[in-house]
């Protein structure tokens, strides 16, 4: 892609499917220069072709980058630095996972239980439909909540060098403050001004600990996909720290995209 001074380029993590497909559909429709993001390089070169074949899309191209390696964030970093001028960025951050393996049923299932209305209706039984472990819930946590930190901290220095960047964190309604109970938590998310990074890892450390413990139910936790709706806490917190480090009058300027993955 060579050097353009004129328009924005956005950038997408986990654009190979799902919401990050569309987005990337969407905006690349409209005329946006977009960079296709994905951990695997195969899959991100099949979704990158398909939007120029199928769609008609000749403004995507692919980079690889995986959220949780540092070597591919330095990768990204310089492919920004040394392709784009002084043009406007967009980094769009949504790459995520659910925490959770389950089959097609046991997903519509779970889009059922959290949307159910009908209080009167009887939930299915998730616990026979979808797999939860320590392992997964920490690879959720550190693919939607660290890994967001862990790109954002390695291009923000390089980000303020641009004209008007801007990162969109792509969030869920399942970071709603109001699925959480636990006490000692919501005390501290509930503080705007005193939230902290170091709060935040706190409580995804407490959340872990309850959760070997299998005691997420007695200590106030979420039940439904519990590790997704942490992640989800914990980057709608982390959005409004870097929104408070980097407020609008700078250069940086931080954005909140809502959105429902399950």
């Amino acid at each position: 892609m060579e050097s353009d001074t004129g328009e924005k380029k956005t950038f997408v993590t986990g654009g190979n499917k799902g919401i990050g497909f569309e987005i990337c559909r969407q905006l690349a429709a409209s005329g946006i220069s977009v960079v296709l993001m994905a951990r695997d390089v195969t899959k991100g070169l099949e979704a990158a072709e398909k939007l120029k074949h199928s769609f008609g899309l000749s403004n995507v191209v692919f980079h690889q980058l995986d959220v949780m390696n540092p070597i591919t964030i330095s990768s990204l970093a310089e492919f920004i630095r040394s392709h784009f001028g002084k043009l406007g960025i967009i980094m769009v951050n949504n790459a995520g996972i659910s925490g959770i393996i389950t089959d097609a049923d046991g997903m519509m299932a779970l889009a059922e239980a959290l949307g159910l209305k009908d209080q009167n209706k009887e939930k299915p039984n998730l616990k026979q439909m979808v797999k939860e472990t320590c392992e997964l819930a920490e690879e959720c946590l550190q693919t939607n909540y660290y890994g967001v930190k862990s790109v954002s901290k390695g291009l923000i220095p390089l980000l303020q060098l641009f004209d008007s960047p801007r990162i969109v964190n792509v969030s869920s309604g399942a970071g709603k403050l109001k699925y959480i109970s636990n006490e000692k938590a919501l005390e501290m998310l509930s503080d705007g001004d005193g939230l902290t990074e170091e709060r935040m890892d706190e409580i995804v450390n407490m959340f872990l600990m309850d959760f070997k413990e299998d005691s997420l139910e007695t200590k106030g936790w979420p039940l439904y996909m519990p590790a997704y709706k942490i992640s989800k806490v914990c980057l709608n917190a982390y959005t409004r720290i870097l929104a408070r480090e980097f407020p609008t009058s700078r250069k940086l300027c931080m954005s909140w995209l809502s959105q429902d993955r399950y």
